[in-house]
């Protein structure tokens, strides 16, 4: 007798196991389905945001935008236009499901960008260029805008060239991009190419290869068996950035890179290299400072080009090291310098990495009490710095190690939206190390699956800052005419 046969079970998809973004997406809308996250998600109410003014502006919107009187909308908009309106920019409304937050949320989101494009588009006649103009310049200048912080990692750094990669392919790569030490690196590659000669940049085997031309003994190397040293540091960064510098990468791509960079003398400070502060300064001289390594590689001396278009020291008298020794993350420089107020970080300084915790993504008594206890250390620590280095005045080197070691520990690594590797613990012998292909290619990997369930978040968050800025390229470009 014939068995009947059994109806075929189909695997359920798992995020764990995805390749691309797409495939990500539908494991974590399946998810969703099964665990009650996409009821969740059509319901307005929640505790984490005031739903009722959200739905309430909204329908004010729609309303609003549906009565085709553009002056209205301008008028309405006019009221403000806040990213944390009723706590909507909260990261404890991605918490719920895997796959983004209330639909109301991005519902509303949504129809306030459509409102801004929609007064854009007005003819000049109906309301004149200029008032849109000034009315554009404002909002852009009140809502802020987004940026990315790189930090440093040594022979981590292909993760970050995953979180742009995932970016990139979603349109949400901000145009103000920092990075020190080994994100220096990556900061300069995105911000010396325009997006058509990006496409080699992520794989891995370009970079495998690039190493592979640069260093001697090719067999250790694709082994992953050699460590970097500083021949290979300059060898690569001549490879793969342009000798330009940041003005000139500014004009070329319209990104803002920002390169952090530590003084070598003990009463300096740190800056912030990009093309509103050192314009003429070259960038492969700033990323060589930036991954030098106290101890292990040679502090640099900058260098720009003068008025003849000659190479000429920069501050000659001074030389630098590695950015992530005291600005890892340059929040507040880059508040100051394009208005950002919202902050995405991709992290992998092996220093700290092992300790941190994505407090954002964590809702509960622990995840609160750890970053209290931070918070508390990291002030005790700011407290007790003057005392240390009045104890150490005069013994160099320690004073030099002293100074360092506080600034390492005081410092703030955490932003906005948070993008941590899965895996925290990594052999100390590699993070010098010259990575094999197969590495690099895990890393690659690995940064875009820590950037997917990020995504949503990000999209929504940055939805009207970039709105208002691609508005704003787009008027600015043109010329303005005045009514005699």
């Amino acid at each position: 007798m014939q068995m009947e046969a059994q109806p075929r079970v189909l695997k359920r998809p798992r995020m764990e196991d995805a390749h691309t973004y797409e495939e990500w997406k539908a494991a974590a809308l399946a998810y969703d389905e099964k665990s009650g996250g996409a009821r969740w998600r059509r319901a307005d109410q929640s505790r984490r945001y005031d739903h009722k003014v959200i739905r309430r502006r909204l329908e004010e919107l729609l309303e609003v935008k549906a009565s085709g009187d553009p002056h209205e909308v301008l008028f309405y908009l006019n009221e403000g236009i806040h990213g944390n309106m009723g706590n909507i920019g909260s990261s404890a409304l991605y918490r719920k499901a895997k796959f983004g937050t209330k639909d109301l949320v991005t519902d509303y989101i949504t129809e306030l960008s459509g409102a801004l494009d929609m007064v854009a588009e007005v003819d000049d006649d109906t309301i004149p260029r200029l008032e849109k103009l000034d009315f554009f310049r404002r909002a852009g200048h009140c809502f802020g805008r987004s940026a990315l912080m790189l930090s440093g990692g040594g022979a981590l750094g292909p993760f970050h060239l995953g979180v742009l990669k995932a970016l990139l392919e979603q349109g949400l790569l901000p145009n103000v991009i920092s990075g020190a030490s080994a994100g220096s690196m990556m900061a300069a590659i995105i911000g010396t190419r325009t997006n058509d000669n990006l496409r080699d940049t992520f794989e891995a085997k370009t970079l495998a290869s690039t190493f592979e031309d640069v260093a001697e003994g090719s067999i250790e190397l694709l082994k992953g068996n050699r460590r970097m040293g500083i021949a290979e540091v300059r060898g690569f960064v001549e490879h793969e950035i342009p000798d330009i510098t940041f003005q000139e990468a500014f004009e070329l791509t319209g990104r803002r890179i920002n390169i952090s960079v530590s003084p070598r003398e003990m009463y300096q400070h740190s800056r912030l290299l990009n093309a509103v502060t050192s314009p003429n300064v070259y960038i492969r001289e700033a990323v060589l400072a930036s991954c030098a390594i106290p101890g292990i590689f040679p502090a640099v001396t900058l260098a720009a080009k003068n008025a003849q278009g000659q190479r000429r020291p920069y501050v000659p008298s001074r030389q630098w090291v590695d950015g992530s020794v005291t600005d890892d993350l340059p929040i507040r420089r880059l508040t100051r310098l394009y208005g950002v107020n919202h902050f995405i970080t991709s992290q992998t300084n092996p220093v700290i990495i092992w300790a941190m915790r994505d407090t954002q993504a964590q809702d509960n008594l622990f995840a609160k009490l750890f970053e209290i206890n931070q918070n508390a250390t990291r002030e005790w620590l700011r407290a007790t710095f003057p005392l240390a280095m009045q104890l150490t005045q005069g013994m160099y080197p320690l004073n030099m190690v002293t100074r360092m070691a506080y600034s390492v520990a005081t410092q703030d690594y955490t932003a906005d939206i948070n993008i941590l590797p899965r895996r925290r613990f990594w052999d100390p012998r590699k993070l010098l190390s010259i990575l094999s292909e197969e590495e690099i290619r895990y890393l690659i990997s690995e940064g875009e699956a820590a950037t997917w369930p990020k995504i949503e978040m990000i999209r929504n968050c940055t939805m009207v800052s970039r709105t208002l800025d691609a508005i704003l390229d787009r008027m600015e470009e043109l010329p303005i005419y005045h009514n005699a």
